[in-house]
């Protein structure tokens, strides 16, 4: 087909392409050719990709004048989901690409996390995770994309309550190359916050601090321990959620936590 009747869809899930990758795949285009055809369907006067979009951008920059395609009448529904998995199923997506697409076929197919882990053979757990990462601030988001944060490095930030304390966050990590468990040590100092002289107040006391920080870096929600006065110790967990993701995550999180032999939420003692 000729490659001036292909159009790219809007919709891509996939927004970045690695120059390297695509040097490659231009040059092995101008030996080789297009081994395997671009999936496109009629729309209007023109034919817009399904599945394929890196090939068709490299065969632009190989110079080819036509390319093997396959025609399919798939409906804009289709041809979403269709988009949305395939790109899903290749292994270089960045973070933030790869939760979008988990989005997107969550909101345009009413779909839970069940039905997207279940499609793509995944775990539900990983895709609740990677969509967590849509909570983080624009900036954080951009670090993850750009390779520059990495999923263990920003997953405790979602703890944090604020901006400020993510972007101090965010200095330190990079100014001492901190490793996953680092930053966790992080949030909790962050949160804790600077020691307060003579606090006599059975809720500010360290070992609730360090049960509060540990919960909140946890389940990646606001948490708050407050305990009743006495020699007991007798009280509440409040554990706040905005969404129903949040909530899915929660519950799974206690679930996985309830099946360990090793330390659980419930063991700590004040």
């Amino acid at each position: 087909m000729d490659l001036t009747l292909i159009h790219p869809n809007k919709n891509q899930p996939r927004k970045n392409f690695a120059n390297d990758e695509m040097v490659t795949l231009v040059e092995s285009i101008k030996t080789h050719g297009i081994i395997q055809p671009i999936v496109v369907r009629p729309v209007e006067d023109y034919f817009q990709i399904v599945a394929g979009e890196r090939r068709w951008r490299a065969a632009n920059e190989a110079g080819l004048k036509e390319v093997p395609v396959i025609v399919k009448n798939y409906s804009t529904e289709e041809m979403t989901e269709i988009a949305l998995v395939e790109n899903l199923q290749r292994q270089d997506l960045d973070p933030i690409e790869e939760a979008f697409a988990y989005k997107r076929l969550a909101e345009t197919f009413n779909f839970r996390q069940e039905d997207i882990a279940l499609r793509l053979g995944r775990s539900r757990s990983h895709v609740a995770n990677m969509m967590r990462l849509l909570q983080l601030p624009e900036f954080l988001r951009n670090e993850l994309s750009a390779g520059e944060l990495s999923i263990g490095q920003a997953r405790p930030l979602l703890g944090l309550p604020n901006e400020d304390l993510q972007r101090t966050a965010l200095e330190q990590i990079k100014e001492h190359e901190m490793t996953a468990r680092q930053v966790e040590a992080l949030v909790r100092q962050l949160l804790a916050g600077p020691k307060k002289e003579g606090t006599t107040k059975a809720e500010n006391t360290a070992e609730v601090r360090a049960l509060t920080d540990r919960l909140r870096i946890s389940l990646g929600v606001p948490v708050a321990v407050k305990l009743k006065a006495g020699k007991k110790v007798q009280g509440k967990i409040e554990v706040t959620f905005r969404s129903q993701e949040e909530l899915d995550h929660i519950l799974q999180y206690m679930e996985q936590e309830t099946n360990k032999d090793d330390e659980a939420i419930t063991s700590f003692h004040i």
